[in-house]
């Protein structure tokens, strides 16, 4: 089978199984698969596929066809411009996500900020974070040690695993076994914020295959999560201090009213590209 007949097969196969995308699917499997970029796809239809290497791009294909999400297919996705390992144990980082590490980095003055990133899932925050800002000290979060591993693997992939420190428990709660409370200068998190009760209206992709455990909102109470998180940020952040957090659509007034006021100022919303608002920032007193 040559390279454009794998392709054309592929794309019948997931037009027939209504995947979105199949065309952009189809070509990125094979990408992957083989190292190379599109362009090669393009300009070598004719080059004979290995019978190993055939025989995987089908078996990809028809685990899209399932629904199986590209990136836990192919073990990457790209997010800040790096590429990112990802497994089943973590969430595919979404490029609304990375509104996260802009507002970090607008705000940041310090050049050596403590950072923690709060159910650091793949670790895309945190290693962005780091290579963005070299000297800055990141502790990164969750409540699986799956997600750890996974993390763990993109800071030593991309060389920032001396800038992180990894920790398993809940939220900032892991910091108290040092003894004292670290001074943070942001809290930034992505938590689980999306209502269980919408679990059959997600597609199939997110409801059959992303961790549900860093997707929706424990006890079905998409606000639960913000007040802890806000309760355990408090006291740890430094006067002056950053809240930076991600929320979900229809979010931005509810999650207003949980800050108080004599603790919290410069409360405002950043919008995602289409002018939704997708991140909460909150100023320490």
């Amino acid at each position: 089978m040559t390279l454009g007949e794998a392709l054309t097969a592929a794309k019948e196969k997931l037009v027939l199984n209504s995947v979105p995308s199949p065309y952009l699917n189809a070509e990125v499997l094979l990408q992957r698969l083989l190292g190379v970029e599109k362009v090669f796809l393009m300009a070598h239809p004719e080059k004979e596929l290995a019978v190993d290497v055939e025989q995987k791009y089908l078996d990809w294909v028809e685990r899209r066809a399932r629904g199986e999400p590209a990136q836990y297919i192919t073990g990457w996705q790209e997010f800040w411009g790096l590429d990112f390992v990802v497994t089943p144990e973590v969430l595919i980082p979404r490029p609304e996500t990375e509104h996260l590490v802009e507002t970090v980095l607008k705000l940041n003055q310090a050049s050596r900020p403590v950072i923690a990133d709060v159910g650091t899932g793949s670790g895309c925050i945190a290693v962005a974070l780091a290579k963005e800002i070299p000297l800055a000290r990141i502790v990164a979060i969750d409540q699986s040690e799956g997600a750890l591993r996974v993390a763990a693997r993109n800071a030593e992939k991309h060389g920032v695993n001396s800038q992180i420190e990894f920790k398993l428990g809940d939220l900032l709660a892991p910091l108290d076994f040092e003894g004292s409370r670290e001074a943070l200068d942001f809290v930034v998190s992505n938590p689980p914020y999306v209502p269980y009760r919408d679990r059959e209206s997600l597609p199939v992709e997110v409801r059959n295959f992303e961790p549900a455990g860093a997707l929706h909102a424990e006890h079905d109470d998409p606000l639960g999560v913000y007040r802890r998180l806000i309760e355990h940020s408090s006291p740890r952040l430094r006067a002056g201090g950053y809240l930076v957090a991600e929320i979900g659509g229809g979010q931005q007034r509810a999650i207003q009213e949980l800050f108080d006021p004599q603790g919290w100022v410069n409360l405002h919303f950043v919008d995602d590209l289409q002018s939704i608002p997708r991140v909460v920032v909150a100023r320490r007193i």
